[in-house]
């Protein structure tokens, strides 16, 4: 089978490589007719982790099941499913939680398991024609449709970025009426700010400096900050204290309360400095800006990946993931901090389902449907972020 492969740092093939087999009873084959490149692969593309040549990346993947083990009972082969990018077993001490996202059984080498990722278990990604699914009944979503209709994208986007965005509106306890501000506009901190208006917020505000970006952000109804005309968490704040009907509401004192409620980190080590995006790598750049808007008592999200290693981080402490976070600031506010891996089960059947209903499109932002042959180049131009000359590459996905 043809599948995508990591031989070296920014250096990605398409070859030939042994087809996907059933290893236990309880795993399904699938036949991949969607798989999207993450901006989270981008980590493992640039030689930020540990991750060895020769694996097969993509952690995006949806298809039809093309054979089951014999232990699979709820599932058949020619449905329709999607896999969330975490690999549970459905039933550890952690899954039973519902915390899928630290599974203690799928891992051999550590807590947590995905698709053709650093650290995450010895499974192959799904940027291939065929992909093998370990505990397939408990990780297989099942989909309505066929393969290619009008949901194709919509659905893929459920293994991770739509969930992803979901999640760091959940922990950073968005609800009717929150104002939010979402640092980063690419595709997860998109979908956090589609999730936070799903979820009825009053205000949301999305970051970055790419205009192609801001401009789909724009669409959805938020509000767009460019980082290149200045410090985002001093232009929200002053849009804030410059809207008249915001500022007669207060009583005396409120008017320190001038920033957000919510605040969504979607961006994650490899941050951009503010003040010098060109030339300059700031890992705390989104960190410190959301200890300055987020109001006291307010709630920060992080979806935004941090790795335990980042052999080309800015520092000694950055190369062991360890930062310099505002923490008296913080402190001082009352601001509490949710982080970490999304446990896509916990919302990807609702997700589906406003899907369904029409209620959510999450593939406006999917910009090229691709070849399988043509992955090494998309992934070099996704790596431009936004900011390469010429066509924007926002989402990709592939078709194997």
């Amino acid at each position: 089978m043809k599948a995508v492969v990591y031989t070296g740092k920014q250096k990605m093939e398409v070859k030939d490589v042994e087809k996907s087999k059933i290893q236990d009873p309880r795993d399904a084959i699938l036949r991949v007719t969607s798989a999207a490149i993450c901006g989270s692969d981008l980590h493992m593309y640039d030689g930020r982790t540990d991750m060895e040549p020769g694996r097969v990346f993509g952690h995006e993947i949806m298809g039809i099941i093309d054979e089951v083990g014999d232990a699979v009972t709820s599932l058949k082969t020619g449905d329709r499913v999607v896999l969330p990018f975490n690999i549970a077993c459905g039933f550890c001490m952690n899954c039973t939680r519902g915390f899928t996202n630290a599974c203690l059984t799928a891992n051999p080498d550590g807590v947590a398991a995905g698709y053709g990722y650093a650290d995450m278990g010895p499974y192959q990604g799904g940027q291939a024609q065929y992909v093998r699914v370990p505990f397939a009944e408990f990780n297989a979503v099942k989909l309505p449709g066929e393969e290619g209709d009008e949901f194709e994208n919509d659905f893929l986007l459920l293994s991770d970025i739509f969930p992803t965005g979901y999640h760091g509106a959940e922990l950073a306890k968005v609800q009717t009426g929150s104002t939010v501000a979402v640092f980063g506009a690419g595709p997860v901190g998109l979908m956090a700010a589609m999730s936070s208006i799903l979820k009825g917020a009053s205000e949301v505000y999305i970051v970055d400096r790419s205009e192609e970006r801001l401009a789909i952000a724009e669409e959805m109804g938020a509000i767009p900050i460019s980082f290149a005309d200045g410090d985002p968490a001093e232009q929200i704040m002053e849009i804030r204290k410059n809207n008249p009907l915001i500022q007669a509401s207060y009583k005396p004192g409120e008017e320190k309360m001038s920033g957000v409620m919510c605040g969504i980190d979607a961006v994650g080590y490899q941050a951009r400095s503010i003040e010098n995006p060109d030339k300059s790598e700031d890992p705390m750049a989104v960190m410190k800006q959301l200890a300055k808007v987020v109001n006291p008592t307010g709630n920060i999200g992080i979806v935004g990946v941090y790795m335990p290693q980042d052999p080309e981080g800015i520092d000694k402490n950055a190369k062991e993931g360890m930062y310099l976070m505002p923490w008296g600031q913080i402190f001082e506010k009352g601001i509490a901090i949710g982080m970490g891996q999304t446990p896509v089960k916990k919302y990807v059947d609702h997700l589906r389902d406003l899907i369904i209903a029409g209620k959510a499109k999450p593939s406006v932002i999917v910009s090229h449907t691709l070849k399988i042959e043509d992955a090494p180049e998309a992934y070099k131009l996704f790596d431009l972020r936004g900011m390469g000359e010429g066509e924007e590459y926002t989402k990709i996905v592939l078709n194997p």
